[in-house]
């Protein structure tokens, strides 16, 4: 029996076909002539960085304002590790997960008690210290400069960063689809089922014995750690780094990303951040200047047409249209005698 195509959008233990097809899809855009492998490196990144995200939003019901803090964090280690002569890639990416991850674990332990308002306040302030501690300190940072002479060494050894962005997209690639399985096996874990518990009726949890503050604290320096690995593989791929990794600009823009794509799906954050890349280079192109209010205006249209975003409405859609040709059962009174 085959598999409806919208088992492709739920969140299940076993692996769907249309699952495979996704990630085959980014393994052949390797190959096509002309594709722009920068780009489809920048979507894998803020995919992962939507991932992040929607571990708490959308699977704990945690929102953050801050987000950004954390893939700055990620952003800024990996700099300076290139930049002082630890120049190897895949351990960078560890240390960066380590320092994002500490900091978030810090964060959720704060927040514990908090809700609404004032979590979000927390989160925000931790974003503007930063940003402001970053764009201040010139003597460490570069300031609006940046940190430049950041050099990082070829992957395994063997693979250096060329200026196609050939080696950097695989790379990408090969590191997002390993901490994707593993949030996904994560989620589907015991911790990940009492995540959601907790999500939907937290005092209900509570009574049950499951311990809900920890694993928000948990939940925290997971999420953290996600977004510094993909602060860090935006370093190491672009060999740059800047406040702006650490701007509010960019924590709006990535909820954005997982309101277009859709919170508590695995791959909401992925086609979030296809649609809003795409969109955003597309129109930057046709307007400079402008290019924003059309991207508030594809916002204000998706929210009204696609209330939870691209991926659960489209898998509404999809159940309907199966309800819709299942065979029905005929009544016992129409039944020939």
């Amino acid at each position: 029996m085959h598999e409806s195509p919208h088992a492709f959008f739920r969140t299940r233990a076993r692996w769907s076909p249309w699952e495979t097809a996704f990630w085959l899809c980014w393994a052949i855009a390797f190959f096509v002539p002309g594709a722009n492998l920068a780009l489809l490196t920048q979507v894998l990144i803020w995919g992962l960085f939507a991932l992040s995200l929607d571990l708490l939003l959308g699977y704990r019901g945690i929102p953050s304002l801050g987000h950004a803090a954390f893939f700055g964090i990620g952003a800024y280690t990996a700099g300076y590790l290139g930049k002082f002569g630890w120049t190897e890639p895949i351990s960078g990416l560890v240390l960066a997960a380590l320092m994002a991850g500490l900091t978030g674990l810090a964060t959720g332990r704060i927040v514990r008690g908090l809700h609404g308002v004032g979590l979000l306040m927390v989160t925000l302030g931790l974003n503007l210290l930063l940003y402001d501690f970053v764009h201040r300190s010139t003597a460490l940072t570069g300031g609006d400069d940046g940190l430049q002479g950041i050099d990082i060494a070829p992957v395994l050894g063997l693979f250096r960063f060329d200026m196609f962005g050939r080696t950097g997209y695989v790379y990408v690639l090969a590191v997002v689809f390993v901490l994707f399985l593993l949030v996904r096996a994560l989620l589907h874990s015991a911790w990940g089922l009492a995540l959601l518990g907790a999500r939907d009726n937290a005092r209900r949890m509570t009574m049950l014995g499951a311990p809900v503050a920890a694993d928000l604290t948990w939940a925290f320096g997971i999420s953290a750690a996600l977004a510094g690995v993909a602060g860090a593989l935006l370093t190491q791929t672009t060999q740059f780094v800047s406040p702006e990794v650490m701007s509010f600009q960019r924590s709006a823009d990535l909820l954005v990303v997982l309101v277009i794509g859709g919170a508590a799906m695995l791959y909401g954050g992925f086609a979030g951040a296809l649609v809003f890349l795409v969109l955003r280079d597309l129109l930057a192109a046709l307007n400079p200047i402008y290019w924003y209010f059309w991207i508030g205006l594809m916002l204000v249209l998706i929210v009204a047409f696609f209330r939870k975003g691209i991926l659960p409405t489209l898998r509404s859609a999809l159940q309907r249209r199966a309800k819709a040709r299942a065979p029905q059962p005929v009544p016992a009174t129409e039944v020939v005698q």
